[in-house]
């Protein structure tokens, strides 16, 4: 390690193969913490390359643990986190709510580094057991439209660096990496990223998987839709800039969209929400994620078409249902 510091602390940068042997070795316990500590750090203090971030990609796939789940095709709704804005749980709300539909949903996720309460989080304060046995998972998907991968039970290499993240509390590459590493590797997927250049990233890295995607930035930096500002959206097809007013009607404002101060408060929120029972500017911001992850599967001729589903999800009770099916089943 000491000398790939050397050579990172000399403005160098990492071939992909390198810094898949890297990861490799972290999570194999090849470094200690305060090598592992420094070789992060020099990431917040530098753009992260194309390369390097496939080579980290790589490595984590080829180490994990894989889900298979025949005959669905699955989407993740997913953030890369690290916007330091304590937003509650929008993705993973979303989830529920395209789940309500009857799109099948794979959700990947940790504990929060940066925020209160991460996906983990709001999830296992939820009832939700962790696990990666197949015939569990599937069948969650199966009779709930939903499961949950946990993502250091998938990962070797993000339970080795778990402690480390959690002191620095600032956001890291591993951030980044999250949204490329279901190891379910759903067919679809709606990616949040916290700034311009990552999402440039993300198209660059997401074309090469052939998959259906969409990418999604608020321009004030959220890694999702949150209708304090107007976002940037990119797939396929090309680029495009939407004002809140169409994605959820009218702009909201960013205490509308607070988190709370601790993972009991944030369960609470979300159980408040996915009854219906969330204030109007709640409900519009996760109306909106989950509407353009429902457009991204291609099942639906409009992005007001998938939104109508997503608001018959929630007033009907279908995304509640999918949850209550979900805890029933732990």
């Amino acid at each position: 390690m000491k000398k790939i510091l050397q050579d990172l602390f000399a403005y160098k940068t990492l071939s992909r193969q390198k810094a898949k042997e890297v990861l490799v070795n972290i999570s194999k316990g090849v470094y200690n913490d305060s090598e592992i500590t420094a070789f992060v750090t020099v990431y917040l203090m530098r753009t992260i390359t194309i390369e390097e971030l496939q080579g980290f990609a790589d490595a984590l796939l080829e180490l994990c643990v894989p889900v298979s789940l025949p005959g669905y095709q699955t989407i993740d709704i997913v953030g890369t986190g690290g916007d330091g804005k304590n937003t509650f749980n929008i993705s993973t709300l979303a989830c529920f709510i395209v789940a309500g539909t009857g799109q099948k949903v794979v959700k990947h996720g940790n504990y929060g580094a940066t925020s209160v309460s991460g996906a983990s989080n709001v999830m296992e304060q939820l009832g939700y057991r962790f696990k990666s046995d197949q015939g569990q998972l599937l069948k969650e998907v199966d009779e709930a439209n939903i499961c949950f991968l946990h993502a250091p039970l998938f990962h070797p290499a993000l339970k080795a660096v778990g402690a480390i993240r959690k002191n620095l509390a600032v956001r890291t590459f591993f951030n980044m990496l999250g949204p490329m590493v279901n190891p379910a590797r759903p067919g679809f997927q709606l990616v949040g990223v916290y700034n311009l250049e990552m999402a440039r990233i993300y198209n660059y890295l997401l074309q090469g998987t052939g998959n259906a995607f969409t990418i999604i930035h608020s321009l004030d930096g959220y890694d999702e839709i949150s209708l304090t500002n107007d976002t940037k959206v990119i797939t396929q097809q090309g680029e495009f800039i939407l004002t809140p007013a169409q994605l959820g009607k009218r702009a909201v404002s960013a205490s509308d969209i607070y988190g709370g101060n601790t993972v009991e408060e944030a369960a609470r929120l979300f159980l408040t929400i996915i009854s219906g029972e969330g204030t109007w500017a709640q409900n519009a911001v996760v109306l909106a994620n989950a509407a353009m992850a429902l457009q991204c599967t291609g099942a639906y001729a409009s992005y007001n078409d998938a939104y109508l589903a997503a608001v018959e999800s929630m007033e009907s009770g279908k995304a509640l249902n999918a949850l209550k099916k979900l805890q029933e089943l732990q």
